[in-house]
């Protein structure tokens, strides 16, 4: 699993480039969008097909498992494949320390010929619920059921993620994957040490948080090259953590930015890396709903045939031509409290017809980055940039 978490580490880093482009907070699932657009890769061929695995880091993930085959193309297919159902089915064991899963769906235009392996492909790697839906006669009911399943994989978090009207009679195809998680922290964040303090949204300006306060001791790690520092706040049973990569300085969060790599994030946050202090920590209690249209981004990212429909070729669901995608849609929403986080985030696709310091203090009272990340498969869950809280 060590190329897949690389690998789904660059795609991160790749996807934050482009959402990075606006001066807001930002928050997404990068696993969710991968998954969603994972099961879209099992439909493509030709140029479509290998597009979307370089933008997904597919080639990486896989190389060591290729070089000896025949046909590396299937191999490197089926191997990356393999991972993702690693991971589904790992995800969603239940335990008692938090509440972590991925649920996936698809749902096929009634009638339409899709091919049974392309089917019977999503059901066995992504366990997707696989639903016919008659989009010709009732576009707006399928919009709404398909809205309702994902509002119930993510406990209510997740609402319309097809907005009215999104959906329509060309519509052959909607592949969705949803994320939920809550966790409380291993250590809580006590309510009577919060107090309302300044959180520096540039040099000159400032708007007033609640910032939760808590002495007790994290793993942390000093970026004296890059002028800023990283911090593990782990959840109960300390199989996932929040990461908060914060600037020394007010105004350093795009020169960090900058400077950072996949290799890099990958380095700072390693455990051989980190080394455990009595920290006071000061965090703003903070809540953020996102939602993006993927489409231009994973263009600039390099998957243009999939929405051309001269180019787009999706022969792996159905024997004829004249599918492309239409729509790439991401929501998410995170909430941080004294008690833990909550965070949710779906993603759907739509595929149409169409022609050694002791007592350190950390205080997150300006902008930062941070990241949920599962310990075992390395693989960040959510991402997040903080602003404005």
């Amino acid at each position: 699993m060590h190329l897949f978490a690389e690998a789904t580490t660059k795609f991160t880093l790749e996807l934050y480039w482009q959402l990075r482009e606006t001066e807001k907070n930002i928050f997404c699932s990068p696993t969710s969008i991968m998954a969603a657009l994972a099961m879209l890769e099992l439909g493509a061929k030709g140029n479509t097909k290998q597009q979307i695995e370089k933008v997904l880091q597919f080639n990486g993930a896989t190389k060591k498992t290729t070089e000896k085959s025949t046909d590396c193309h299937d191999e490197k297919s089926e191997s990356v494949h393999h991972q993702f159902q690693q991971l589904m089915t790992q995800v969603n064991k239940p335990n008692d320390a938090y509440d972590l899963k991925s649920a996936n769906s698809i749902y096929g235009a009634k009638d339409f010929p899709f091919l049974q392996e392309f089917l019977e492909d999503i059901r066995q790697f992504y366990k997707a619920n696989v639903e016919s839906l008659d989009f010709v006669h009732a576009a707006e009911e399928s919009q709404k059921k398909i809205n309702s399943w994902v509002e119930s994989q993510t406990n209510g978090k997740i609402k319309d993620l097809f907005p009215h009207g999104s959906l329509s009679s060309n519509t052959i195809l909607v592949l969705v994957n949803a994320v939920y998680f809550k966790g409380q922290w291993d250590h809580k964040f006590d309510e009577k040490h919060t107090v309302e303090e300044k959180f520096w949204l540039n040099k000159n300006s400032s708007k007033p948080v609640q910032m939760m306060k808590q002495r007790s001791n994290f793993n942390i790690n000093l970026l004296e090259d890059v002028q800023a520092k990283i911090v593990e706040i782990p959840y109960k049973g300390k199989e996932l953590s929040m990461f908060i990569l914060l600037p020394d300085e007010i105004d350093g969060l795009n020169k960090l930015e900058d400077k950072l790599t996949a290799d890099k994030l990958i380095e700072w946050a390693s455990p051989q890396n980190m080394y455990k202090v009595e920290l006071y920590l000061s965090l703003p209690r903070f809540k953020v709903e996102e939602k993006y249209d993927l489409t231009a981004p994973l263009e600039h990212m390099g998957m243009v045939d999939a929405f051309n429909p001269q180019k787009a070729d999706f022969s792996g669901m159905s024997g004829s031509q004249g599918l492309s995608v239409t729509k790439v849609l991401h929501k998410s929403f995170v909430e941080v409290t004294e008690e833990g986080t909550e965070a949710a985030a779906a993603t759907g696709v739509e595929v149409s017809l169409t022609s050694a310091l002791r007592n350190e203090v950390i205080t997150c009272d300006h902008p930062y980055l941070f990241f949920i990340k599962h310990r075992k498969f390395n693989t960040i869950f959510f991402l997040g940039r903080m602003v404005c809280p």
